[in-house]
């Protein structure tokens, strides 16, 4: 319940921005707009498990991300405008190990979500036939939809350095917790066209506050929460568009 606390907090906090009181104050000084845009886009993940107790050394497990993107923008106050921004993503997520020097193991574990970020979105910048800069934050959801591992070189013989709990070993667990809950932000560019075409290019990081496997005193892990970066590439079209002067 700690973990889900500022997951609830910042949903909240992200809805009665866009939606509550403050809104209406800022319409009294702002430009009210219904820009809906759609799109979507994909990119490069890479991911680090946070594993407590640690027990392996990682480097980052690189793999891909594309879906589906809706962004609805709501209000231009001052300089910035305000939207919310839903998607519906397939990611990859998991983690690669990396082994003494001059050993022929290998082994990394791919694990496929599909993933539902909700994010704000301000831009400052262009509104339409420019560039605008934007802040996303918000929270992500996600469901684990599979999992594969690779292993490379001799494991006939390979003794780990330190067991878990019960004898296990990281190699030993599958995905126990399907569902998966952070909270994620980024920086991006969006280049538009007057016409209503945005090209994007986002970097982004997602904070996992929820756990791959069971975390009671008897599993052998406390904390298995995924760590991730993207870079993205996303193409979004206007469909409706607010009449303004150029």
């Amino acid at each position: 319940m700690k973990r889900l606390l500022p997951f609830l907090l910042m949903f909240v906090a992200q809805w009665s921005l866009l939606t509550g009181p403050y809104s209406k104050a800022f319409a009294q000084v702002g430009s009210p707009r219904t820009d809906l845009a759609i799109g979507g886009g994909g990119g490069f993940v890479m991911n680090r498990m946070q594993f407590s107790p640690s027990v392996f050394r990682q480097s980052f497990k690189n793999g891909m991300t594309m879906g589906f993107t809706a962004r609805y923008t709501c209000e231009k106050y001052f300089k910035m405008l305000c939207a919310f921004q839903v998607e519906i993503n397939y990611s990859q997520a998991g983690w690669k190990e990396k082994f003494d020097e001059g050993s022929t193991l290998s082994y990394q574990r791919t694990i496929h979500y599909i993933q539902i970020p909700l994010l704000a979105n301000l831009g400052f910048g262009r509104e339409r036939g420019g560039v605008k800069g934007f802040l996303v934050a918000g929270p992500q959801l996600g469901f684990c939809v599979g999992e594969s591992e690779s292993r490379g070189g001799d494991w006939s013989n390979y003794v780990p350095s330190r067991q878990l709990v019960g004898g296990l070993t990281q190699y030993d667990l599958e995905v126990q917790k399907k569902f998966e809950y952070g909270i994620a932000g980024g920086l991006g560019m969006d280049v538009s066209t007057r016409k209503g075409h945005h090209f994007l290019l986002e970097g982004r990081y997602f904070f996992g506050l929820s756990d791959i496997f069971s975390n009671t005193k008897k599993d052998p892990f406390g904390r298995s929460a995924n760590g991730t970066i993207y870079i993205k590439a996303s193409y979004l079209f206007d469909i409706v568009k607010t009449k303004i002067g150029q």
